[in-house]
């Protein structure tokens, strides 16, 4: 439809439409300076604080810097993100453009000439002759070596008439940027799942004589988050449809702005993995982050999910059991864990009698891993079902004994309270014993909580939130996440949104040759 058929007929709608978009474009305008401003500071204050770093290092400084990297890296990201834009609704901005230095030239080259596949000139059938070519440059990096590669394309001019014929510039993930689809693979693997920060990559790759400005790399990450967004999403949707799902929540410290200190956010993992029933749909993990754990998170998240649901007992939870939509089932590893810690400390007959109790249960699992639903179910019903049903006799048979009060009691009291969910398993061959697979998802944020340290903004989390679906999701599909996300974005610049399934994992699978380790 043409924008003119929009349009109201009425001038004075039409002066208050361009007055609408004048203050909107004001205030994105000044949200970007006051972006700008904000990372001038935080640059000149780390500047600030490594110089005041002399003789024994203080640890207290040396974190402090670290928050301050996390935050600069966020907000470069941020102009990343609106850098991706269609200029149509990019906001006017101040910001000066980095000063792109010129690739070191010892660099190897590979040169890739772009010939005009014409023979003879479109327009007037005449002969073309050379007149001449366009050269750009590409850093890229390829098996963590950098060279340079070269698009040549050369041009042809008619000799019986003025037209040019050349082959059009190859896309790039990033509009005119000198990043290739490789070099920012490695970027996003390094930070979200090798929990390298942008400003350690810098010196990584400063040591290999390629000076790559910290800037340079947040603004790519933003970009990146912003291309591959629609496809994030059609993951989501992917895990959704599915009929049994496993949650789980961790914390990552973030960033306040201004005042430097940090507070708690989350970050909420979903996974659909039905391969231990024998199931051949493909697994994939989905990950969203929250400023805090208010249950209207999760909530909002699983408003279209219609299954089982395998989680812990938080209460966040509740309403959605409460719909009858979806089912609970609880995770007898978390059970057990309450006993084992018990047992670690002080080693009682009680504990060691229910460590073997639910040892065998998860010795009838060892049987009906990887088999059809229908046959699990059976066996549990013949096998694990009479074990739990005396289970929940000899705990309540042992609780009128204990105090009150004791540990001992709170776990029993935990466990007989979840006892209908950690039952649910049982009826239902698709579902699970446990919630490992939804632990084993969070492990990628774990581990970076330990070397990341902080999320710069409530941004950053949304975007590691992204990354980790990806990364993850390629994991589970045996797939190694720097050559997938390399596959995607030399890709999905030019691909068909309304066919943006095609570049999810199990899709692309077939064109890898090595799977993850």
């Amino acid at each position: 439809m043409p924008l003119t058929a929009t349009l109201p007929d009425d001038i004075d709608a039409l002066k208050a439409m361009v007055l609408a978009q004048q203050a909107l474009m004001e205030q994105m305008t000044l949200a970007l300076a006051s972006r700008a401003l904000e990372v001038e500071q935080l640059k000149q204050l780390i500047a600030k604080l490594q110089r005041m770093q002399f003789g024994r290092k203080s640890e207290k400084m040396d974190r402090q810097i670290e928050k301050l990297e996390c935050r600069l890296e966020d907000l470069l990201a941020e102009e990343g993100v609106i850098d991706a834009q269609p200029p149509a609704i990019k906001p006017a901005t101040q910001r000066t453009p980095p000063t792109r230095q010129p690739l070191p030239p010892e660099l190897p080259r590979e040169d890739r000439i772009l010939e005009p596949s014409d023979q003879a000139c479109p327009e007037c059938g005449g002969n073309l002759k050379p007149l001449g070519e366009d050269v750009s440059e590409q850093l890229e990096i390829v098996n963590t070596a950098f060279k340079v590669i070269r698009h040549i394309r050369r041009k042809k001019a008619c000799a019986c008439c003025d037209r040019i014929v050349q082959v059009p510039a190859p896309s790039r993930p990033i509009l005119r940027g000198v990043a290739g689809p490789g070099l920012l693979a490695h970027i996003l693997v390094s930070k979200f799942a090798d929990h390298q920060p942008l400003y350690r990559q810098s010196v990584i790759h400063a040591r290999r004589g390629v000076e790559i400005d910290r800037s340079s790399m947040g603004r790519w990450v933003g970009a990146c988050s912003a291309l591959m967004a629609p496809l994030v999403d059609a993951l989501r949707r992917h895990v959704m449809a599915g009929s049994k799902l496993h949650a789980d929540d961790t914390t990552v410290p973030v960033l306040a702005a201004g005042n430097g200190q940090t507070r708690t956010g989350r970050l909420w993992t979903y996974v659909r993995d039905d391969r231990n029933a024998a199931s051949t749909v493909a697994p994939a993990v989905w990950f969203a982050y929250t400023p805090d754990r208010k249950g209207i998170h999760p909530q909002t998240h699983l408003a279209g999910f219609h299954g089982i649901l395998q989680a812990d007992a938080y209460a966040g939870f509740n309403a959605i059991y409460e719909t009858g939509r979806v089912r609970e089932a609880a995770c007898w590893a978390h059970t057990r864990r309450k006993f084992h810690d018990l047992h670690v400390v002080h080693p009682t007959a009680f504990t060691t009698e229910t460590l073997r109790r639910i040892s065998e249960l998860y010795g009838i699992e060892d049987q009906v891993r990887g088999k059809p639903p229908d046959l699990r179910r059976q066996i549990r019903q013949e096998q694990a079902l009479p074990l739990l049903v005396d289970f929940e006799a000899w705990l309540r048979g042992r609780l009128p004994a204990l105090c009150a009060k004791s540990d001992t009691t709170k776990a029993i009291n935990y466990e007989l309270n979840q006892w209908q969910a950690l039952l649910l398993y049982c009826d239902h061959g698709i579902a699970e014993i446990d919630n490992n697979v939804a632990e084993r998802a969070l492990r990628a944020v774990a581990l970076g909580r330990k070397n990341f340290l902080f999320m710069g903004a409530d941004s950053g989390g949304e975007r590691a939130a992204a990354m980790y679906a990806l990364i993850g999701t390629a994991k589970l599909n045996g797939l190694d996440p720097q050559a997938y996300l390399r596959h995607v974005l030399t890709h999905i610049a030019d691909h068909p949104i309304n066919r943006i399934n095609e570049l999810l994992p199990w899709n692309v699978i077939d064109q890898f040759g090595s799977a993850c380790p």
